[in-house]
């Protein structure tokens, strides 16, 4: 529900006083608060003064006297193409560059709960020495400006930019209404997954190694994201993707299991489950999102998080009485989890076991992209843009 916003006025013209009538106005104006809200947490008001032909008077709220206008806040993924509006955003990325003329520019990504969108600030431009020498990534901001779908992504046309204050959580800002999440509860997912592990794995030192990693790490995994971008990259998503991906290897390896029970060697169901409940654990390392933005730490830039996965479970391993052999075979399932050395794996997947947990996590992964770019793509028609992580357009039939 967008709300009004009382600290910017603008005299409207000629031509947009003729798109609003008359409504009755009493003696003395009340505010009055109105049903729905900024993502249910804030309150919207409705004024006497004019009311929009054809639109509820929640959505506008003039003053008495006519002579003014209240440009509106409204959540920026719930912004439509061409809409002008004041929104509250997290800058998750500042990126310089210069173009082959050799101007240089900012590429500006800023975002809420629902949707990110771009702005491309050139020399020349009105924001780009503010946003220099003062705008800092994962810090909050009340932006007014046009939202466009692009064939390039969404995208802002700023108009105006300014630092939230404390008085604007009385218009709706909360900082978690910047800030996606999953949306499953992350401690249901934590202890799912730890059932999971400590049921299912047979095998006492590898048991105790898995459910191990989770306890000690509890607290990061409640809020650790998945990824950087395309895919979970949000609060919690880690623990979103590692039990599908469980689960995806489980139900996977108890078929084959079912129908090639003479495979020689004998498919570990054990090794399985545990490489899935494990095979991201190295993003302990690799990512962090103090802010809420989700980033790479040093380690992870310069060494990612399928080595250092590695390390951790040999780490681990250390204090358990875990066959080498097995632990061999473990450690192989994490590093060729990703199968390509460009998506950082050193080494394909060589055992069956290996092999099962590199398709458990492909399938959920690339099905999330899929899901995000067919729920979010803008473009009418049976088909979607290419513009999505997967680089190609998504059928979702005739509209």
């Amino acid at each position: 529900m967008p709300v009004v916003d009382t600290l910017a006025l603008k005299t409207p013209t000629r031509a947009s006083l003729a798109s609003f009538v008359p409504a009755p106005v009493p003696q003395a104006v009340q505010l009055a608060p109105v049903g729905g809200s900024f993502y249910n947490k804030s309150v919207a008001w409705r004024a006497g003064g004019l009311r929009r032909r054809g639109r509820s008077s929640r959505l506008l709220c003039l003053p008495k006297f006519m002579n003014q206008k209240r440009m509106l806040i409204i959540p920026l993924c719930e912004l439509a193409h061409g809409q002008e509006a004041d929104v509250f955003v997290q800058l998750t990325a500042k990126d310089e560059g210069v173009a082959r003329n050799g101007k240089p520019y900012f590429r500006v990504t800023f975002r809420d709960a629902g949707r990110e969108a771009r702005t491309f600030l050139w020399r020349d431009s009105a924001h780009y020495e503010e946003c220099r020498t003062q705008w800092r990534k994962g810090e909050f901001y009340k932006v007014r400006g046009v939202y466009r779908d692009t064939s390039y992504g969404p995208q802002l046309e700023l108009h105006k930019v300014r630092p939230v204050e404390e008085k604007d959580r009385e218009d709706g800002f909360d900082e978690s209404h910047c800030q996606p999440s999953s949306a499953f509860n992350p401690e249901r997912l934590y202890e799912q997954l730890h059932t999971l592990a400590k049921d299912e794995i047979e095998n006492p030192p590898l048991r105790a190694l898995t459910v191990g990693l989770l306890e000690s790490n509890r607290s990061a995994l409640l809020t650790l994201p998945a990824a950087v971008r395309n895919h979970h990259n949000f609060s919690g998503g880690y623990l979103e993707h590692v039990l599908s991906v469980a689960r995806n290897a489980r139900m996977l390896v108890d078929k084959y299991l079912a129908d090639y029970g003479d495979t020689q060697p004998p498919i570990s169901r054990d090794l399985v489950i545990a490489g899935a409940v494990l095979h991201d654990i190295g993003k302990l390392r690799e990512l962090e999102a103090p802010d809420g933005a989700p980033a790479y730490t040093v380690a992870g830039e310069l060494i990612g998080h399928v080595l250092q996965g590695r390390d951790i479970v040999r780490e681990t391993a250390a204090s358990h009485a875990l066959d080498p052999a097995l632990l061999l075979h473990l450690e192989h399932i994490i590093v060729s989890h990703q199968r390509l050395p460009e998506w950082g794996s050193p080494k394909p997947p060589m055992t069956i076991e290996a092999l099962l947990v590199h398709f458990a996590d492909d399938v959920d992964a690339k099905f999330q992209m899929m899901y995000i770019a067919l729920r979010d793509d803008p473009q009418a028609g049976p088909f979607t843009s290419n513009n999505n992580p997967l680089k190609q357009k998504l059928y979702r039939g005739p509209k």
